[in-house]
């Protein structure tokens, strides 16, 4: 296939709760991944961005003649969306192939977390990280470049409650940025899993990228798959599980609290918040208890402790 001239940006703005799902939808399309900004404007007295609480979402398409079909079927599906929950109309804009990339990167920007971290994109000097702790992430892939405030909460949690001379399990890994994060404050062994055979190479290289990779094993699989493997960990004192509600709760029946040792905590992120208590409920009937919850937007994690024998 000819390299084209000319690629198609697309991007739209909606909520948090929304972008995941248009995401996905862009990405059916996307031969080179989607992005999803934290929307921000500027605090001129604090001298910093601060989010809106909204998402952009973007994807370049190779302008062709296929562009008008993809055009049409992007709009249909948004519009599908739209009698859902209100969604603002599809952006676009033509881009030169000698600068499409460089378009794009200017969309992925340098993002401080909590206390001590930052995650840059993987362009980005590390010594730019301002003293913080940097993560550096290729976001080429829709989700995990820390931009969802799901995986921000699930980083807040981590660097709060610690993770130095732990084992941590990282269920969902994605682009297997909470392992990462886990890594660097300090963490012993670190195993992340995601049930997309893709995501495993994008995982790897980040860790890579951030010097960790000797310390993070990462595989496809569930939960179900860590329960039964022949080495270790099959369980840790920190175990994560960034991905949905609903997941969330088929996983809780088939054993995933069973990988928390007694005594260490279980975070769970993609939880929205009228769906947290009925989440909530279901640990408490596992013998967990609730030590705190964390709000950003209309996501919520739970930091749950499992007690000790």
């Amino acid at each position: 296939m000819d390299k084209p001239h000319a690629w198609l940006e697309a991007s739209i703005v909606c909520s948090g709760e929304l972008a995941e799902a248009v995401a996905e939808v862009f990405s059916r399309y996307s031969p080179n991944g989607v992005v999803i900004n934290s929307v921000t404007h500027y605090d001129s007295l604090g001298h910093e961005e601060i989010p809106t609480g909204d998402m952009q979402v973007i994807a370049y398409f190779p302008q062709d003649e296929q562009s008008e079909a993809i055009r049409h079927q992007l709009e249909e599906a948004i519009w599908h969306m739209s009698q859902i929950a209100p969604l603002d109309s599809i952006e676009y804009n033509l881009v030169l192939d000698q600068n499409w990339m460089e378009a794009w990167k200017t969309n992925y920007k340098p993002l401080k977390i909590g206390r001590n971290l930052i995650v840059l994109p993987a362009w980005v000097d590390p010594e730019l990280a301002e003293g913080r702790i940097p993560i550096v992430i290729s976001p080429d892939m829709a989700f995990g470049t820390g931009t969802h405030p799901s995986t921000q909460l699930c980083m807040l949690a981590l660097e709060k409650y610690g993770v130095k001379e732990m084992d941590v399990i990282d269920i969902g890994t994605g682009s297997g940025i909470l392992s990462i994060e886990a890594a660097k404050l300090g963490a012993n062994h670190i195993l992340g899993v995601d049930n997309d055979p893709d995501s495993i190479p994008s995982a790897i290289h980040n860790a890579d990228l951030n010097g960790v990779g000797d310390r993070i094993i990462f595989e496809v699989g569930t939960h179900t798959d860590v329960l039964n493997r022949e080495d270790e960990p099959k369980q840790a004192p920190r175990v994560i599980a960034n991905i949905l509600s609903p997941i969330l709760a088929k996983m809780l029946s088939t054993g995933l609290a069973d990988l928390v040792s007694p005594g260490g905590l279980l975070i769970l992120g993609g939880v929205l918040e009228h769906q947290a208590q009925e989440l909530a409920d279901l640990t408490r009937s596992l013998g967990m208890t609730l030590r705190e919850t964390l709000h950003q937007e209309d996501w919520v994690v739970l930091v749950l402790h499992k007690p000790a024998r």
